[in-house]
């Protein structure tokens, strides 16, 4: 391997660490405030690049009938719970996200949605698409057992994934999809030339952990989701809701997954189940950050992008084993310093 070889596996593992560093952020905060490992994450990558796709090429994305069918699901169950608990205070606000939203943007899609129609326009537009599915799952699947245990959510969360990969194949298709870039060009760096895009990836990253950073520490509702990430119970003594708690971070995790896809589709085939794998391999980052560490997760982030880059030249075959296989020793590693407690009340 010379050096021309070795910073062009470099670029390769840093462009796709910045994303897994994303991904792997989305799930520690999933976790951190909801105890759900969230492992459909991967399928909001699919989500996004697939639904960007549709849209540049002029087609309605299937993410259009979707939305408005978790929605309509999501209404009828908070209708159920409200009728319930004979509590209709939160109807309207209910059925303005899960009724009138949907409703808008299938009204619009027509008129948004063509070949000519600029490329960050379609980002927006798409990202308001699958942007809504994270709350409505988090209603949908994991509110009513919010309290269980980490196993339990687990099995949920496997389910949800299934279920989401499964509706990936019925609304988009079999077919893999790439994106144009955002940036055309190349940058020269010494012996190679830097795409234009990676650069973009990586400045997109940035701002967005740069954005997460704030979020949490300058604002009410990243505090309240700081609060009920350390302790549940006390946030909910202290008048937080853990329901919103729980809403507001399946939010952002559908954003952050959205965007990662959209990132990642212009130098990647995506297929409707591409985004299983790109996930895991952002939950090993997270599990190098134990679930808990934010900036340790995106070192790991990157240490695993890195690492598929040089695996694919030395062994191909074999990349995505030794990723994985990453898990272990760190596993091993965290067991010795872990002692076990009791899950929450």
């Amino acid at each position: 391997m010379d050096s021309t070889i070795f910073l062009i596996l470099l670029q390769d593992g840093v462009l796709n660490g910045a994303v897994y560093a994303l991904l792997g952020l989305a799930l520690v905060l999933v976790f951190a405030v909801t105890r759900v490992i969230f492992i459909p994450q991967g399928e909001f990558v699919a989500y996004g690049a697939l639904t960007l796709a549709f849209m540049v090429n002029g087609q309605i994305p299937g993410t259009v009938a979707m939305l408005l069918i978790a929605g309509v699901v999501t209404f009828l169950m908070q209708l159920g719970s409200a009728a319930r608990n004979k509590d209709w205070s939160g109807l309207p606000r209910a059925a303005l996200g899960s009724l009138v939203l949907p409703v808008v943007l299938y009204l619009l899609a027509p008129y948004v949605i063509s070949e000519t129609t600029p490329l960050w326009l379609n980002v927006v537009f798409a990202l308001a698409l699958v942007i809504p599915l994270g709350p409505m799952i988090y209603r949908i699947a994991f509110q009513p057992v919010a309290e269980a245990s980490v196993l339990v959510l687990l099995i949920i969360s496997v389910a949800v994934h299934f279920a989401m990969l499964g509706l990936g194949l019925v609304f988009f298709g079999a077919e893999g999809w790439r994106t144009p870039a955002f940036l055309e060009g190349e940058v020269s760096m010494g012996p190679i030339s830097w795409s234009a895009q990676t650069f973009f990836v990586l400045g997109t990253a940035g701002v967005l952990i740069v954005a997460l950073w704030l979020f949490f520490g300058k604002t009410l509702y990243g505090r309240a989701l700081r609060a009920t990430a350390v302790n549940r119970r006390g946030a909910r003594l202290m008048g937080i809701s853990t329901n919103m708690s729980g809403s507001l971070t399946f939010t952002l995790a559908a954003a952050i997954g959205a965007l990662s896809g959209m990132l990642i589709a212009p130098v990647t085939t995506i297929y409707y189940d591409t985004g299983f794998l790109i996930g895991l391999k952002g939950f090993v980052a997270a599990i190098i950050g134990g679930l808990v560490s934010y900036p340790v997760t995106a070192v790991g982030a990157l240490f695993v992008g890195i690492l598929e880059a040089f695996s694919s030249f030395w062994a191909s075959a074999y990349k995505e084993v030794i990723v994985f296989t990453l898990i272990i020793p760190v596993l091993l590693w965290r067991s010795f310093g872990t002692h076990h407690h009791d899950d929450e009340d």
